[in-house]
């Protein structure tokens, strides 16, 4: 990870970026040495942790009521709160359900991670999470066109990884335009719910008509985005 950083910084500088540097990674950076590269380097940076004891034993040190309760979906509850571990800022998660589905996990269950930031912990918090999200499409990315490459060729690989983005890209403003109020769901989902449908093409008239299944219970979402779509204005 520190050679990693190293050529990470390398490249940033090289590349003449200005600004403010923040580095958001899970608990396979966490390392001392990693901390101590980034700040040297003038670099913030949020770096998860693990439970494991001395984390723990500071977690369980911050005063009950220093906790702040946070947005979280219906069924749950998340608060946060910070305290220090080796001398610098640890800010901590914990979320747990509530209602009837609370004695599946009744108990908090804690996120933690190191920063070197100053800004308000809810700000601190909220934008360290959103790294999940890159996490997700690669995730995304890895169960549809990169799970493997077609060539042996450099070039053609890039060409495949681009087209395989652009449908990416495609399928999720699909859902953010035609079902802007609903999850976001995996791409694995979305395909089977938008994509492939059993489906009949049927004309009389001299006009199409698509004819779904009677019980497919997707039939309402994809009816929606798809009248959400065809009444966006044209370019």
């Amino acid at each position: 990870m520190l050679r990693f950083c190293d050529e990470l910084i390398a490249r940033v500088t090289r590349a003449g970026a200005g600004g403010v540097k923040l580095l958001r990674a899970d608990s396979g950076f966490w390392n001392t040495k990693v901390f101590k590269r980034l700040e040297q380097a003038g670099w913030q940076y949020s770096i998860g942790v693990r439970m494991q004891k001395g984390i723990r034993e500071a977690v369980e040190q911050v005063d009950e009521q220093a906790w702040q309760t946070i947005e979280y979906p219906q069924d749950g509850e998340a608060q946060i709160a910070e305290t220090t571990y080796g001398g610098r800022r640890l800010i901590v998660r914990r979320t747990r359900l509530v209602g009837r589905q609370a004695q599946l996990w009744p108990d908090w269950r804690h996120f933690a991670f190191l920063t070197n930031r100053t800004e308000d912990i809810t700000v601190v918090e909220a934008e360290h999470r959103d790294h999940a999200v890159v996490e997700q499409v690669i995730v995304d990315l890895k169960d549809q066109a990169l799970v493997h490459f077609p060539s042996g060729e450099f070039n053609a690989n890039g060409a495949w990884t681009v087209l395989g983005a652009l449908a990416h890209n495609l399928l999720r403003w699909t859902q953010l335009i035609g079902l802007p109020t609903s999850t976001v769901r995996a791409a694995r989902t979305m395909r089977r719910r938008l994509l492939h449908i059993a489906g009949r093409l049927t004309r009389h008239g001299r006009a199409w008509t698509l004819h779904l299944p009677t019980r497919w219970p997707w039939q309402g979402d994809y009816l929606a985005a798809l009248a959400r779509i065809r009444a966006l204005p044209t370019a």
